[in-house]
């Protein structure tokens, strides 16, 4: 841990030398960027809403699937009659805020690019895009397997019951899962932008493999709806799979392997 640490402060000590802008002028810059964000939003939700019952279709087809399967009623009940209205107002908004996110992220990027040395400033197409590609990865890999065969495995062991889904849980467990996927996937990215700064090496994450094996199995049986340790493993192996990748990106972006290959290549 005090390793990490020191690392984090020798890489923003080392910003600290760049020419930069004052606190308030900082400020203004953040505030502009965050209004901005705002609008992005908005308009993300504005686009989502028109299309709020597509939306509920797709999203509503996982369940229909099991409950059709298992010769179930597909129609999920409210309890209310705000109930349908509250649903679309959420999945609008969840649906925006993917809509608007690499506009967001560009807006955190022109915020923070000025404290980025200029061979750092080449990655902000590759880091977008790899962004905005690993999270719908995981929401696919959620929604077209992960998620529809869990309900299967629970309808089929709950035969014996008749269920009444209430359409604002079902949508609740509907986002936990498919935006805990989409979350979890952007492993790479966090593990990038940490090397990318010298707080964490490609040694570091090797030693740890262990400790991390146990983390990405707690962080599946949370995400993980159903308790059998089938799905759960289902949910942890992408992700086991991503740290392994994240190890290469690591190396790849790390400052002393960077000068490696540099000292190789003189």
């Amino acid at each position: 841990m005090d390793d990490i640490l020191d690392r984090a402060r020798s890489a923003v000590s080392q910003r600290a030398e760049l020419p930069g802008m004052s606190l308030l002028e900082h400020l203004e810059e953040l505030r502009r960027r965050l209004i901005h964000s705002a609008i992005y939003l908005i308009i993300g939700f504005v686009v989502a809403w028109i299309f709020h019952e597509k939306i509920y279709q797709l999203m509503q087809a996982p369940i229909t699937y099991a409950l059709a399967k298992h010769n179930l009623p597909t129609q999920l009940i409210i309890h209310n009659p705000v109930d349908g209205f509250n649903m679309y107002l959420k999945i609008s908004f969840m649906a925006g805020c993917i809509l608007a996110s690499p506009f967001v992220l560009y807006q955190a990027w022109l915020f923070i690019s000025p404290g980025l040395y200029q061979n750092e400033k080449r990655y902000v197409t590759p880091f977008m895009a790899a962004t905005v590609t690993l999270f719908l990865a995981g929401a696919f890999f959620g929604y077209k397997w992960v998620f529809p065969e869990s309900l299967d495995f629970l309808f089929g062991f709950s035969k014996q019951f008749r269920p009444l889904i209430e359409v604002n849980e079902y949508t609740d467990l509907f986002l936990t899962v498919i935006l805990g996927l989409g979350i979890a996937f952007e492993l790479p990215i966090f593990v990038f932008f940490l090397s990318l700064f010298g707080i964490i090496s490609p040694r570091f994450l090797i030693k740890n493999l262990r400790f991390a094996v146990l983390i990405v199995f707690i962080i599946a049986a949370i995400i993980t709806p159903t308790p059998d340790p089938l799905t759960m493993c289902v949910f942890a192996t992408p992700l086991l799979f991503l740290y392994f990748i994240s190890i290469g990106v690591s190396y790849l972006v790390h400052p002393a392997s960077r000068r490696k290959r540099k000292e190789a290549k003189a």
